[in-house]
This record gives C-alpha cells, sequence and structure tokens, in this order.
C-alpha cells in the first residue's frame, strides 16, 4: 500500500497484526514530569515512552511543555492554558485517528481543519457552587474535511470512527480512575 495523506498505510497494517498477535504491544505509558514555575505556571517535560512493558528512554526530556493561565484567570498569561491542552490533545488525537483511517480506507485529505471550543463554569473550581463540576462543562468539535473524492457519507462515516476510537475522546467521555498520591 502506499502512503496516503503522508501517512504509511503498510505500517499501520503491520502494526494492527503485531498487536493481534502480541496484544501486549498496544499497551502505552506515556509520562511527563512538571515542575512549578511560580505563579499559576508550570514546565513539564516528557519521560520516557513504555511499550509492551520494555522502556524507550528517547522522549525523556525531548520535549517541554509551558502552562499558565490567562491574566482574566490570575495567571501570568506567559504559556497556553490547562483547559487549552485540553482542546489540543483533542485535536491532536482527532487528527491521528482521522488521518489514519481515511488512509486505511484509501481517502486522500486536500486539507482538513478543526474548530474546538470548551466551556467551564468557575463557580465550581472557586467553590462557590458545590453544585457545579470544576471541569468542562460542554466541549464542541466541528470538523472540516476537504477530500474531493470522497462522498459526504464517506466523510461523514469517518467522523463517526474518529468519535469511536479517538482515545482522547473516549478519555474525556467515558471518565477515566485518576489516582493523587503526595510523594
Amino acid at each position: 500500500m502506499p502512503v496516503i495523506n503522508g501517512f504509511d498505510v503498510t505500517a499501520l497494517r503491520e502494526t494492527v497484526a503485531a498487536v493481534t498477535e502480541e496484544r501486549r504491544l498496544g499497551h502505552v505509558t506515556f509520562a511527563v514530569q512538571g515542575e512549578w514555575q511560580g505563579g499559576l505556571a508550570v514546565r513539564s517535560t516528557t519521560g520516557a515512552l513504555v511499550q509492551g512493558g520494555v522502556r524507550d528512554p528517547r522522549r525523556a526530556g525531548k520535549f517541554v511543555l509551558e502552562s499558565d493561565e490567562p491574566a482574566a484567570l490570575l495567571g501570568g498569561d506567559t504559556a497556553v492554558s490547562p483547559g487549552e491542552y485540553v482542546l489540543q490533545a483533542l485535536a491532536g488525537c482527532y487528527t491521528v485517528t482521522l488521518v489514519a483511517n481515511a488512509a486505511a480506507q484509501g481517502i486522500e485529505l486536500r486539507k482538513y481543519r478543526l474548530a474546538l471550543e470548551a466551556d467551564f463554569d468557575l463557580s465550581g473550581f472557586l467553590g462557590i457552587d458545590k453544585a457545579v463540576s470544576p471541569g468542562v462543562q460542554e466541549l464542541r468539535v466541528t470538523v472540516d474535511v476537504d477530500a474531493p473524492e470522497a462522498s459526504r457519507e464517506q466523510l461523514e462515516e469517518l467522523v463517526k470512527l474518529v468519535e469511536q476510537r479517538s482515545p482522547i475522546r473516549d478519555t474525556l467521555v467515558r471518565g477515566v480512575t485518576v489516582t493523587t498520591k503526595l510523594a
């Protein structure tokens, strides 16, 4: 199979076959380490990637992520906010999922754009209203796909696949156990 949308379809098929054969290869752990920078800012670096129980240290410290809050939310406005990182995580995962599935189906993309918005109600975070969750109240995603050879129905099916298979979307809608402990 060729490379479609800059994505190696053969490698995808080989990965599916390998994980089907040896399921532990599909078990992946990402890590970051964060350090407070004063105010509401944190600087994090990527940790080692673990796949199938094998630690790959090549990503450790390779990438830096910084966050802060906007001035309107009492931050220093020196970096992307954690809420924007949630949107970026979903945008990134939607992109991986859409591009890989489009390529696997032979759908060539000319252009692909996303618009994401997340609504928060600060009365939960600030402890003003215990009935209000401090997290995202609603998250909206608009997907704009330009694929001249694909029908509207094919693109709608592709977006459904993205909703079904995106790990980050699944994490957001399903909820996940988060364990926090003091070192």
